[in-house]
């Protein structure tokens, strides 16, 4: 009998979710690693596809395996191809245990590979883009862990000055009057594995334009599991949904042993209305055919472009 052949592996699910595309892997368990290639960073990186590498900032969760695996591989093949030295944040407890694992391969690779990590805390944020904003938040998992946000930066007309004309605006600013406040504004959400916490209604999650969350268990009797491990069961979405303003939601980390139509029909239900807005990274087929109609659409030009808030200050 001529054996079957192995199944293919490590396929990269893609979004577009104008303006910015999601794209990664993540399988409970095996591998996460999710970047978003117009803000230069990846969050988590359980093993390292092709499309990691040229991110510049590495946003880790935690450090359970799945998650940090690809670390080594990720410095030493930005120095092989003579890329600029990533830069990796990761929950603060664990950045001295990373920097040590790095030290290791110095004498594995007889090389020493370049390599920068930075602990984070609850609150900090750093600047990975001009006026772009990572901000780590406290999650809830079994080891030391970090949700983050990237956040941008803008100036906006105070709203005493937003019916002025223009000529009298500029007027005032050259008179030394401060004429705009920075707001921020939430551009994504992370989750990583966590279990529900109180970051999951913070503003930045709330009002983030696009939130990339975990659900590791679908089926109703796994909730007490999912306690267990301090993930998300479907069900703790239901109460999210109603509170996320995010044009776009992706689902990430659900186990292989989740079959996709239940995963699907179980977050549609607890989706409701909301339910076209709520993506599963891994669901390749129904990314591929949405892909089809954005391109579709395209071509016939009814796609719109992503336009500036009002009364922003350049």
């Amino acid at each position: 009998m001529v054996p079957r052949q192995s199944p293919k592996e490590g396929q990269i699910g893609f979004l577009y979710l104008p303006p910015i595309r999601v794209q990664g892997i993540s399988v409970a368990g095996e591998q996460t690693a999710v970047g978003i290639p117009e803000y230069d960073i990846v969050f988590d990186i359980g093993l390292c596809p092709r499309p990691v590498i040229s991110a510049k900032v590495l946003a880790l969760s935690h450090t359970h395996m799945d998650h940090v695996a690809g670390l080594p591989y990720y410095f030493s093949q930005r120095y092989f191809q003579k890329l600029p030295v990533g830069k990796c944040y990761c929950p603060k407890p664990m950045a001295e245990p990373l920097q040590a694992m790095m030290r290791t391969w110095v004498a594995l690779e007889r090389q020493e590979t370049p390599f920068e990590i930075v602990g984070l805390e609850p609150g900090d944020e750093v600047e990975i883009k001009p006026n772009t904003f990572l901000r780590a938040h406290a999650s809830s998992h079994t080891i030391p862990s970090l949700a983050y946000s990237v956040v941008e930066k803008r100036k906006k007309l105070r709203v005493e000055f937003s019916e002025l004309p223009r000529e009298r605006i500029r007027e005032l600013r050259l008179a030394g009057e401060e004429i705009s406040n920075v707001v921020d504004v939430s551009l994504v959400a992370y989750t990583g594995d966590t279990e529900p916490a109180p970051f999951l209604y913070h503003s930045d999650f709330v009002n983030a334009r696009v939130v990339i969350t975990e659900c590791t268990f679908f089926d109703p009797e796994h909730q007490d599991k999912a306690k267990i491990g301090k993930h998300i069961h479907v069900e703790d979405l239901r109460s999210l949904f109603a509170v996320w303003k995010a044009e776009h939601v992706v689902v990430v980390h659900a186990s292989r042993r989740t079959m996709l139509s239940f995963a699907r029909e179980r977050l549609n239900d607890v989706a409701g209305s909301r339910a076209d807005s709520v993506h599963m990274l891994m669901d390749f087929r129904a990314n591929r055919k949405r892909l089809e109609l954005q391109s579709l659409e395209f071509d016939s030009g009814e796609h719109s472009d992503v336009s500036s808030e009002n009364n922003e200050i350049g």
